[in-house]
């Protein structure tokens, strides 16, 4: 028995109304979704994603316009690396698919910004494809309610793909749903923390739940670093500073953003490195055309 039968109820009687989820959406949409939402939250991702729709509501319209109008417009959205990627992900699509979005996960995986959770969820859930979509919240809920563990081990595709990809029906509707309702589970109710078993549509079912909630023994959570004080907090500075100029930014003013000289410099020069900054100290800083 596969915990198909009730995700898919569950979800459709509970799944939140999405943009993405909208029939008629289109896979250039899903596509942006799928970057903006890389550790970003949902509340944050929607009015963002419809801004970045309506202007550049095609891969060729978006590949028209500059690198650095792509960094401007993703403002603080956060981890501004995946501006530059879904620009040059634009421009690919538009030289090598005539502007469309392809369907196939190998030619996903070769567009740049895209990895191995990215393609397969394009290729679900704007082309109803019969793909394993793994995510953080998949795992977890794959790991209680099918293998009767408090919470997942370290990803492998190897174990995690053909794990999903045994729970899902071969009717393509049904697997389209049974993947976004394990994913919609994991975000809302088997939550890594505190999570609400009595709500759960697979109570009745999940080893987990069955064998009495056994503790996680394995090794402790990986917790994410404080924003304040960060390298990323100063780096959203400099970048800030740069948005709001249509001339270059002089070594001064990148120097007035952060008082911090040694933290300062690192982050500079790691927008530097990664591109999402050009220019020097001798000719002044602005984002990348």
């Amino acid at each position: 028995m596969t915990i198909s039968p009730a995700i898919v109820a569950w979800f459709r009687e509970n799944g939140r109304d999405l943009p993405w989820r909208r029939p008629g959406f289109s896979p250039w949409g899903t596509l942006v979704s799928e970057f903006m939402l890389q550790q970003t939250p949902v509340v944050r991702v929607i009015p963002k994603l419809e801004a970045w729709l309506e202007r550049w509501p095609t891969p060729a319209a978006l590949a028209s316009s500059p690198a650095s109008e792509a960094v401007r417009a993703w403002d603080r959205l956060g981890y501004p690396r995946r501006a530059l990627n879904l620009h040059a992900c634009a421009v690919a699509i538009t030289d090598q698919h005539g502007g469309e979005v392809p369907s196939d996960v190998d030619a996903l995986l070769a567009l740049p910004g895209i990895g191995d959770y990215t393609a397969r969820a394009i290729a679900t859930f704007a082309f109803g494809l019969r793909v394993p979509v793994v995510d953080t919240n998949v795992r977890r809920v794959l790991a209680r309610a099918v293998e009767g563990r408090a919470e997942p081990a370290s990803p492998n595709a190897k174990r995690d793909l053909p794990l999903m990809e045994s729970q899902l029906p071969d009717d393509l509707a049904l697997a389209h749903d049974t993947n976004a309702g394990v994913m919609e589970l994991g975000a809302l109710v088997c939550v890594a923390r505190n999570p609400r078993c009595d709500d759960c549509p697979l109570r009745d079912q999940c080893a987990w739940v069955l064998a009495g909630k056994p503790a996680h023994e394995g090794p402790a959570r990986r917790t994410q670093k404080k924003y304040e004080g960060s390298d990323r907090q100063v780096r959203g500075r400099i970048l800030g500073e740069l948005r709001a100029s249509d001339i270059p930014v002089t070594a001064a003013d990148v120097d007035a953003v952060w008082p911090d000289e040694v933290q300062r410099a690192r982050a500079l020069a790691s927008l530097l490195r990664d591109g999402l900054v050009a220019g020097s100290a001798a000719t002044g800083y602005t984002l990348p055309e």
